[in-house]
């Protein structure tokens, strides 16, 4: 995925920082934004291209290399064994060229990897930093993360007990859904900010800000690989 903090400039982060803020002091829920190059290694997409790469050079290897014809008396021809290794060399090469294609080439990558298996890494992701980062730790459980996986373009939200408490499974997936078709419309950054804005006017109804509302974690945009 190359580096993705570079992806994005000093600009688009204090874009990102002002809307956390800005949608923070409609409501009291914690939003944290973040972005990651990947989600998941997808290894077998990467042999699984091998395969194929392997798979075609073998049949063009047994279409330039037949057997040879079998004349009676004749010794000049090439031993059978030779169209073999060939065979063999040509499937060999082919596999290795697949795997290191589908570890460079990510639009192939991607290509060979099941999209529920995508679908799958993104949400086990989203719910490791979830925990990880501190999101599911705040005093008032009203943790909302947005989470954006460039490789898979794919996005998710995950909130705490206290926002399903007030807007329920269902208004999350509003949420998200919201949050998805931004991205497919608009700049990553442009989708995110919105998207941050959108969560701070839904929640300022059910869960809104008070004296007494403390800001636990950083308003900040989240890069990692």
């Amino acid at each position: 995925m190359g580096n993705v903090a570079s992806r994005f400039s000093a600009e688009e982060h204090e874009r990102v920082n002002q809307a956390v803020q800005h949608a923070e002091s409609m409501t009291a829920a914690e939003i944290v934004p973040v972005i990651a190059g990947s989600s998941g290694r997808y290894d077998r997409a990467e042999d699984i291209v091998g395969l194929w790469l392997a798979g075609l050079l073998i049949v063009l290897a047994w279409f330039f290399y037949p057997l040879p014809e079998n004349i009676p008396g004749d010794w000049s021809g090439a031993h059978p064994i030779w169209q073999l290794v060939a065979i063999l060399l040509a499937g060999l090469v082919g596999f290795i060229l697949g795997v290191v294609l589908g570890m460079y080439c990510l639009p192939l990558r991607r290509l060979f990897t099941p999209a529920a298996q995508m679908r799958e890494e993104v949400d086990l992701r989203a719910r490791q930093i979830f925990y990880d980062n501190r999101v599911h730790h705040t005093t008032g459980a009203s943790g909302v993360l947005l989470y954006i996986s460039c490789y898979e373009h794919l996005a998710t939200v995950v909130a705490d007990q206290q926002v399903l408490d007030k807007i329920d499974q269902a208004g999350v997936d509003g949420i998200c859904a919201e949050f998805s078709r931004r991205l497919q419309t608009e700049p990553m950054i442009d989708a995110l900010c919105g998207t941050i804005k959108h969560v701070g006017e839904r929640l300022a109804t059910d869960l809104p800000a008070t004296s007494q509302t403390t800001n636990e974690l950083p308003d900040a945009l989240v890069v990692m690989e």
